[in-house]
């Protein structure tokens, strides 16, 4: 596959991410830190992927609202509308279409190993068919777009697998389609424990109060909880995820808001006690998550702005998605109508 002169030079970057539940420090720095980052090295693509919400029960009202709650959080850690695309996935089509049409090539065990699926779907007494095959779904969010990379956190690393697999099998059987991505996941901080539950992923649904730190927390919220986090009985810290979790975890995320190596943080803090070092962590979180805070009150309370924005970004979307959701369409065998969408679309970026 090679790009012609007039295609774009840079990697085409893609992520997604749920509007429900209130955001975690979990999110930043598996997901926002990575897109800001990303932004200023590729053409970029970022999905309020709404239609994954519904697959578990939820409020209507609720999505509404949280849907531009997201939108502001997404511009309040750093993303600028004139350099990457932010728009919600229902407001393209496309998504949905592909979606389907990917579920040709997509295997009912590959669904039936996800992770996800098994966590989400235990104790539940309605399991929702869209809960099972949304990995399919997902796949098709990062393939319409001839997405080289993917910035996303530890836990998500299955689904991008999938995607993956799925784009191959296209290929084989239809013909080159599909570009095949890759993962782009942090070092350090993809995977933010809970405070109280440090085995555990700090979770916008599953986590406690206690648990989860919000992005929309007050300071005095946020160095509460720290002061309550787990830790161990040994007094040292010392960076070691499987003995000693909970405060393996805290040097990740005072090393994902100092931007400090944790070899250096272990050294500052090796004559100190639980309470000073979980002091300290706390604060850095409060200097990091307050002007995003702050910022993205501001961006909230001008709803009409981030429709506009939201607006101007899925008119990109769909110019974008139209040549690769036309020619799944055509490669398919789909004998496709002369008004409206056209026979012989536009080959897709790169092919």
């Amino acid at each position: 596959m090679t790009t012609t002169e007039t295609e774009p030079t840079k990697p085409r970057v893609f992520s997604g991410i749920q509007p429900t539940g209130r955001k975690t420090l979990g999110n930043y720095s598996g997901g926002f830190r990575q897109y800001v980052s990303t932004q200023e090295t590729g053409d970029a693509f970022f999905c309020i992927v709404d239609l994954h919400s519904i697959t578990v029960d939820y409020d209507p009202a609720e999505l509404r609202e949280s849907t531009l709650d997201l939108a502001a959080m997404l511009f309040a850690t750093g993303l600028d509308a004139q350099r990457s695309t932010v728009f919600c996935q229902s407001h393209v089509t496309a998504h949905a279409e592909a979606a389907w049409l990917l579920s040709a090539v997509t295997s009912y065990g590959q669904l039936g190993r996800m992770t996800q699926f098994k966590e989400k779907a235990e104790g539940r007494d309605f399991v929702s068919a869209g809960l099972f095959t949304y990995p399919i779904l997902m796949a098709g969010d990062i393939l319409l777009y001839q997405t080289d990379l993917v910035p996303i956190g530890e836990d998500q690393r299955q689904h991008l697998e999938l995607a993956r697999d799925v784009a191959e099998r296209f290929n084989h059987r239809f013909g080159a389609t599909f570009r095949v991505p890759g993962g782009v996941f942090p070092e350090i901080g993809g995977r933010i424990m809970d405070l109280q539950e440090p085995t555990k992923k700090m979770s916008t649904t599953l986590s406690s109060e206690q648990g989860a730190v919000y992005l929309t927390d007050s300071p005095d919220g946020i160095r509460k909880k720290f002061r309550s986090a787990v830790t161990d009985s040994e007094r040292e810290v010392r960076y070691d995820p499987d003995a000693k979790p909970g405060i393996s975890n805290l040097l990740e995320i005072m090393s994902v808001a100092t931007a400090e190596p944790i070899a250096e943080l272990e050294r500052r803090f090796a004559d100190s006690g639980y309470g000073t070092f979980k002091d300290a962590v706390g604060e850095s979180v409060v200097e990091l998550l307050t002007p995003i805070r702050e910022s993205y009150d501001a961006l909230r309370a001008d709803e009409r702005e981030l429709q506009r924005l939201l607006g101007v970004g899925a008119e990109k979307a769909r110019r974008v998605a139209e040549p690769t959701i036309e020619a799944m369409y055509d490669r398919m065998g789909f004998a496709r109508a002369a008004a409206g969408r056209l026979f012989g679309a536009a080959r897709p970026r790169g092919l």
